[in-house]
């Protein structure tokens, strides 16, 4: 099939934009490429490829490199600008440096992305631990602490229902779950703690801790707060205090006119 009839068959209204969004995510997915590899993984002959790029190019949402093409500084501006949008993300940041015990550790914010936590902005402190998740980036939210946080606000259908496609799981650490049932109980365990626990089960040597975070206003999104900590020498005692150093932060971050806030604190 033509590019031409591939265009007609899916009645796409804006095929170049199409192109490039598919463009961006191989970049993002894979890092640098070459014209080569981007044309064969668009299915795209590589002057069509080329146009493109040449495109982006000039928009800085890529940029050439002696390896090939790679991600421009603009999609770092936009992705910024999405997190932005939301008031608690902007105050996330000083409400961190204002708490004795988050201020010392590595604390992100997380939302739910389909079946993933897509992690939306990172304080780093001056804790020693360097996870994997840098802005943009993704964990099955069955296995990661903030995954969980975001999942606790769902009863069990629902997370049936959000994570079917994704049975079973992928088994990223020796401790990772890999059926619903084992996923439900942790779920179970946090709605009842008030806060989620990921013990070496997304990444090896790290321990997580998530709490969920209400929605600013109307059409914002569930996001999630969570802590990562080098599992050797973590004690239950520090879990314990970070869980609630979160929480804190959590209300904090709670629109005092929302409706979770006229409720007060959840009985779990």
């Amino acid at each position: 099939m033509t590019e031409d009839q591939d265009d007609r068959t899916g009645r796409d209204p804006a095929p170049a934009v199409t192109r490039s969004i598919r463009l961006l995510d191989l970049l993002a997915q894979r890092g640098t490429m070459t014209l080569t590899e981007l044309a064969g993984g668009l299915s795209l002959a590589k002057s069509s490829t080329a146009n493109l790029c040449l495109a982006l190019e000039a928009a800085d949402m890529v940029e050439r490199v002696a390896q090939g093409y790679r991600l421009g500084r603009r999609t770092a501006e936009l992705g910024g600008a999405y997190a932005a949008q939301f008031q608690q993300v902007r105050e996330f940041y000083a409400v961190c440096d204002a708490s004795p015990v988050l201020r010392h550790e590595l604390v992100q914010v997380a939302m739910l992305d389909g079946a993933d936590a897509l992690y939306l902005a990172r304080h780093e402190g001056n804790a020693r631990v360097r996870l994997g998740t840098p802005l943009g980036s993704r964990l099955p939210a069955a296995l990661s602490a903030t995954g969980r946080a975001l999942l606790m606000a769902y009863d069990d259908a629902r997370v049936g229902e959000l994570l079917a496609d994704r049975v079973p799981f992928p088994k990223l650490t020796d401790n990772s779950p890999t059926d619903l049932s084992s996923l439900l109980e942790r779920l179970a365990d946090a709605r009842e703690r008030g806060w989620a626990l990921d013990s070496e089960e997304s990444y090896p040597g790290i321990v997580g801790v998530a709490v969920p975070l209400e929605p600013w206003a109307p059409g914002d999104p569930q996001l999630a707060l969570g802590v990562g900590m080098a599992a050797a020498g973590t004690e239950t005692a520090r879990i314990e205090r970070v869980a609630t150093a979160l929480k804190e932060a959590a209300a904090q971050l709670t629109n005092p006119f929302s409706d979770a806030a006229k409720r007060g604190p959840r009985t779990r």
